[in-house]
């Protein structure tokens, strides 16, 4: 009996309509890094759009449910490799965890199309209800139970430079909305082509034809225009270490990881530099305590007569317990240390347990020092000429910690990350897109330095100026110019996606009341 239904439900989501949601699903994986077809996610949802047609709302649900578990089943799949490799659980746990996180997101795939679905049935136009209502669900995935906004369409168009302008104004929402409404125009024309009895979308056209012009004619005038900040440049070195995940923590291991850091930061030094950057936990040992290796780098500092900033443990009192903290230090060109930051947003399962005393049976999935605890502040680091705001791996996807960073005076951010957990999977690829969306939504310049890469220095319209490869020992050099804390997004916000969220709410509310009065 069981069997049975298990093979009706197959069968269900294997029917056309599921297919067709399953192709939207690859599409947009594959518009990702490293896939990186970017131009696939404009037409990525063309196939759900066709299944959607006729469908009740339990079956609007259950297909953008299955588009975004089919995506994100392919854009996560190296979670699996952080789980089994380096938190030592089988495969018969890691599979469940990944499925769970996939479905999760997927969830909001199909709130998305459940409610375009539910405001068509109240005469309200799919070509509006759906990127509202996509715009929406992103925004509240990115903070609801920690968030995780990783792999928004936006997201995929970060080489787009002429188009990723109007983060500033927008954040990536601005993107993401104007991709949506894309799909659905021409899902719409492609109907009326296909002689199908409907009209042509003259007015919906036209809208996406103004909108797409004006984002273009200020991407293009922002990046051909002059920056305001007459600040003098930096020159900064960031340090990629390829220090292997397997051995980082073993103290044995230890004087050769600063060796390495060492050896390539003279070699970086040699034409002169401000700032060097090492990744996250560059140094595997408690700066706080281990005099003689935390010697070596003061010494180093004042060889090379320049700030070194770089990832180590710390700890502190706090009411009378001892305290854990990802976090950076300064060292000055003097070999004093000038500041030290801490991570703020810390990774869930990975750093901490969430409800550690409801469950107090779950343990990390990564073994590390201990479980650590946020930082309090998001101070900016004094870093010599300029302040530098600072995200530690993970931060570097939520950009509300960069805009408080830069509105506290931050003009550079630096993100230190050890992506060194993904292995050779498109996820390094995958957070460094993300990351190329804090600088143009600050006008910050950002610069990036991790263990195993992808290192790299991105000006304040997104450009890569710099970049490394994965998995080498290397350096980037280069010259950053401090940015102007100048932006409509950073005074504002997210208040955009919060517009789109009251408008689909607004949606809803309208289509109740006309399927009422039927």
């Amino acid at each position: 009996m069981k069997t049975s239904s298990l093979r009706t439900q197959l069968a269900a989501v294997l029917d056309r309509p599921g297919l067709f949601a399953i192709a939207s699903g690859v599409l947009i994986a594959l518009s990702f890094p490293t896939a990186g077809f970017s131009f696939l996610a404009w037409i990525a949802l063309i196939p759900l759009l066709i299944s959607l047609e006729g469908a009740s709302l339990r079956q609007a649900f259950r297909l953008g449910f299955t588009c975004g578990l089919a995506a994100y089943i392919l854009i996560l799949y190296w979670i699996n490799i952080v789980v089994t490799h380096f938190g030592h659980l089988p495969w018969a746990v890691s599979i469940p965890l990944y499925l769970a996180l996939a479905a999760w997101l997927a969830l909001f795939y199909g709130l998305a199309t459940l409610i375009a679905r539910y405001g068509e049935q109240g005469r309200i136009k799919l070509v509006f209800t759906l990127p509202v209502a996509w715009v929406a669900l992103d925004f509240l995935r990115s903070f609801l139970l920690t968030g995780f906004p990783w792999a928004m369409l936006g997201h995929s168009q970060y080489r787009i430079l002429p188009l990723i302008q109007i983060a500033d104004l927008s954040g990536v929402y601005g993107i993401t909305l104007l991709i949506v409404l894309t799909n659905v125009v021409l899902y719409r024309v492609l109907r009326a082509v296909s002689g199908a009895n409907v009209p042509y979308p003259a007015k919906s056209a036209l809208l996406l034809l103004l909108l797409f012009t004006a984002t273009l004619f200020y991407g293009f005038n922002r990046l051909n225009g002059e920056e305001k900040n007459a600040a003098p440049p930096l020159r900064v070195a960031l340090i990629q270490g390829n220090i292997d995940q397997d051995v980082k923590w073993s103290p044995a291991f230890q004087g050769q990881t600063m060796d390495i850091y060492e050896r390539l930061t003279r070699e970086a030094a040699r034409g002169g530099v401000d700032l060097v950057v090492w990744p996250e936990s560059a140094a595997p040992f408690f700066f706080q305590d281990e005099f003689r290796q935390a010697e070596r780098i003061r010494s180093l500092a004042r060889e090379i007569n320049a700030y070194v900033l770089f990832g180590s443990p710390a700890h502190e009192l706090r009411n009378g317990t001892r305290t854990f903290l990802n976090s950076a230090f300064v060292v000055a060109p003097n070999g004093e240390t000038s500041a030290r930051g801490d991570k703020i947003h810390l990774v869930p399962f990975g750093e901490y347990v969430p409800l550690k005393r409801l469950l107090p049976f779950v343990s990390k999935l990564v073994v590390g020092i201990g479980d650590f605890s946020p930082g309090e502040r998001a101070a900016p680091l004094d870093v010599g000429r300029t302040r530098a705001g600072l995200l530690v791996c993970y931060e570097g996807v939520f950009p509300e910690l960069a805009r408080e960073y830069v509105n506290n005076g931050a003009r550079i951010l630096v993100n230190i990350t050890n992506d060194a957990w993904y292995g050779r999977s498109s996820a390094p690829y995958q957070h460094f897109s993300i990351a190329v969306f804090r600088a143009v939504e600050t006008r910050t310049p950002l610069i990036r330095a991790a263990n195993t890469g992808i290192s790299a220095i991105i000006d304040q319209n997104g450009h890569i100026r710099a970049m490394s490869t994965i998995f080498q020992e290397e350096v980037c050099t280069g010259e950053i110019q401090p940015g102007s804390g100048d932006s409509l997004y950073l005074k504002i916000g997210d208040s955009p996606a919060w517009f789109c969220a009251m408008l689909t709410l607004g949606v809803v509310l309208l289509a109740r009341f006309r399927r009422e009065r039927q």
